[in-house]
Order: structure tokens, then C-alpha cells, then sequence
């Protein structure tokens, strides 16, 4: 376990804004810039509500905090217990400026508990499984105690009902899950209409790209390509064929 470093950074419209990096030395500090927030403000206006699944330390949760405001909500789910300490300070930071609820849980179709393993020594990143043997896919590096899964829709039924009307964007960062957890949460997806932001994770299969496709286009959206979160970032207009030209990478839906 590693403590929090909290940096300030002046940004051209919110002014100085604080951000909480992991000392791991293993993991590289990141930065807070006005270009984040105004990828974010793209899709999710000041008020409105967001989610970030698999927010890490909050490196995409804070910007996109930002760019809802204090009048907004954004809340932040991350199993990790190690990284999930480091949420929790940066959710406790800018708060004129942010509403930020860190959740230490994963979002899956079935509430329960999972395994939790990594490539990383830092345990920077990682996955979940149902058993030990699975959990290999996401690396040789285990927590020692399982992590709790939750069933999104339950869990925002039960604690933010009132909230649904103004959803606006749902991110997801999962580690080759984000085809369940955009299956669990479809019918969200079908009745509000976010913009859906996913990764499509490096060792996904060409079916599993194409189901990933599929199930947005189901659900009425297009999928655009983007190179980072930033203001400006170069896109392109995905087709099916299109999910095997990287090996990994983000895309945005927007309702069609």
C-alpha cells in the first residue's frame, strides 16, 4: 500500500483543482488538464449524472466530475482496494467544484464475490473472475481477498432512483468485461439514452469484438473510435469490421 500525493493544477475554467496520485513507485503520476474536462463536457453538461466503471484513482472520475459540477453527480466504482484508498481522497477534493461517490465495488450482471488478479506488480490495473483458474487471464498477480460484485441497476434503483433522469455518460474500464457489464445495464441504456464510453480490451477475439459492436448497435448507437481522453482528440466513425484494427482501444457511443 502506497499513501496519496495530492497535486494542485490551474485550469483555464475551473481555476485551481486538486488531484490525489498514487505514490506506487511503480505507477507514473498523472496530470489534470482543462483538455480532460472538455472531452468530458462533450457528452455530460454541468447537473447532469455520470458514471465511471473501473475508475481506477479517479484519473477519468475527476475530469469528469468536473465537467458536471458540484450540482451534479458522478460516482466512481473500483474494487481494487489498494487503488480504491486513492479514490476516495480524490473524491474528497474540489468539493465547490465536484460531487464525486467512490464505490468499492465492481458492476457485474450477478451480484457476488470475484477474484481479483493483475499483470502488474503495482497492481495499477487488473480483473475479476468467478474462479482462481480464470482470474490467470488478467495475470499472475492476486489479492489475497475476493472483491464484491454489484448489480447496477439494483444498486441505483435502491440509492439513486431520482438521479436517472439526468444520466448523461457511463463509462467503462473493466478489463474485458465490458460486454457484460453493458449487457447488465441495457435496459438503462435503452430507456435513458448516455453516451456509453468503452474499452475494447487487447485480448478480446474477434467474435467478442463483433458481440461489443452488436450490442450497441442494438441498441440504437453509433461508435466512434478516439485516441485519448482530450479536447480535440482524432476520431473515426466505426463500422463492425472496423473493432479488429487495434489491438486496444476506446470507443464513444452516441445515440443514432
Amino acid at each position: 500500500t502506497y499513501p496519496a500525493k495530492v497535486d494542485a493544477f490551474n485550469l483555464a475554467t475551473e481555476g485551481k483543482a486538486e488531484f490525489a496520485n498514487w505514490t506506487n513507485p511503480l505507477i507514473a503520476p498523472k496530470t489534470l488538464t482543462q483538455a480532460e474536462v472538455n472531452f468530458f463536457r462533450r457528452f455530460a453538461p454541468l447537473g447532469s449524472f455520470c458514471i465511471d466503471i473501473g475508475a481506477n484513482i479517479g484519473d477519468t472520475t475527476v475530469p469528469m466530475a468536473l465537467a458536471v459540477g458540484a450540482k451534479g453527480l458522478t460516482l466512481g466504482f473500483e474494487p481494487n482496494p489498494l487503488i480504491f484508498e486513492i479514490l476516495k481522497v480524490n473524491a474528497s477534493l474540489n468539493k465547490t467544484k465536484t460531487n464525486i461517490i467512490p464505490l468499492a465495488y465492481a458492476v457485474t450482471e450477478q451480484a457476488g464475490e470475484f477474484y481479483y488478479s493483475s499483470s502488474e506488480a503495482s497492481f495499477g490495473n487488473g480483473g475479476i473472475s468467478e474462479n482462481l483458474e480464470d482470474a490467470k487471464r488478467h495475470g499472475k498477480y492476486n489479492l489475497p481477498n475476493k472483491i464484491t460484485g454489484i448489480n447496477l441497476l439494483a444498486y441505483l434503483g435502491e440509492n439513486h432512483p431520482n438521479e436517472l433522469e439526468r444520466l448523461s455518460l457511463i463509462k467503462i474500464d473493466v478489463e474485458g468485461r465490458d460486454l457484460e457489464v453493458i449487457r447488465s445495464v441495457s435496459e438503462l441504456i435503452r430507456q435513458r439514452k448516455p453516451v456509453v464510453i468503452a474499452e475494447c480490451f487487447t485480448e478480446a477475439t474477434p467474435a467478442e469484438r463483433a458481440q461489443l459492436f452488436q450490442s450497441m448497435s442494438d441498441l440504437g448507437y453509433s461508435l466512434s473510435y478516439f485516441e485519448d481522453f482530450t479536447e480535440n482528440t482524432p476520431t473515426q466513425l466505426l463500422s463492425a469490421g472496423d473493432m479488429n484494427n487495434w489491438k486496444n482501444f476506446n470507443f464513444y457511443a452516441v445515440p443514432k
